[in-house]
């Protein structure tokens, strides 16, 4: 999962970054309103996490460009404000949720996990697929009962595949979802993983569908 990090603090956005890519996500961090509408326009992120007191363009403002440019990513805010009414001018601009500052990091990865099943229209912790588990919580993997090892990248590609099953995802998109910015992408890097996945689970779960992606078999 590729996310948008948009915090002024370094202290609190280092602190979240390097716990989110702890989680096996891919995460860039960016310090203004400006540069987040910069980072929305060249890449498609699965979740945002906003910060509202923003230089050059506040959080609020950004949120609303968003919604109103159609963009449909998840969005949590996270600030220092507790007001009700910072609450439900937040949620009202389109946030999906909102957390106040100080928190855990727990919570944080609980929220961030919620809101990526929510945009996937997964309701239940664990994604399923005929004899296929995965649960994002416990980074665990099962095929037919047992227990698949699997390398961060393989799982955060299986992920991605799974969150939309039967639906094609190209190769550019899987390469976002895995790698954030500064972090060397090797040409052929998808196409090694989907084969080390094919190996350790099954031939037939992951098709490829020639010149536009790859997709989770229904079947």
């Amino acid at each position: 999962m590729r996310l948008l990090l948009i915090e002024d603090d370094e202290m609190i956005g280092k602190s979240i970054r390097e716990g989110l890519r702890r989680e096996n996500y891919g995460v860039d961090w960016v310090r203004d309103g400006w540069a987040a509408e910069q980072s929305l326009t060249a890449t498609d992120y699965d979740l945002l996490i906003l910060d509202l007191g923003l230089p050059r363009i506040s959080g609020l403002q950004v949120l609303k460009n968003a919604r109103q440019k159609g963009r449909k990513v998840p969005v949590l805010i996270i600030t220092a404000r507790d007001g009700v009414e910072d609450r439900v001018n937040g949620l009202d601009a389109g946030a999906d949720d909102y957390l106040v500052k100080p928190f855990s990091m727990s919570e944080l990865g609980a929220r961030v996990r919620a809101l990526l099943r929510r945009s996937a229209g997964q309701a239940a912790p664990v994604y399923r697929q005929g004899e296929l588990e995965l649960n994002p919580l416990t980074r665990e993997v099962l095929f037919s009962g047992k227990t698949v090892p699997l390398s961060q990248r393989e799982f955060a590609i299986l992920e991605s595949l799974m969150r939309h099953p039967g639906t094609v995802i190209s190769r550019s998109s899987l390469e976002q979802s895995v790698y954030a910015w500064g972090q060397e992408v090797e040409s052929n890097a998808v196409e090694v993983h989907i084969s080390n996945l094919r190996k350790k689970l099954s031939p037939k779960l992951i098709q490829t569908v020639r010149g536009v992606g790859y997709k989770i078999s229904t079947e």
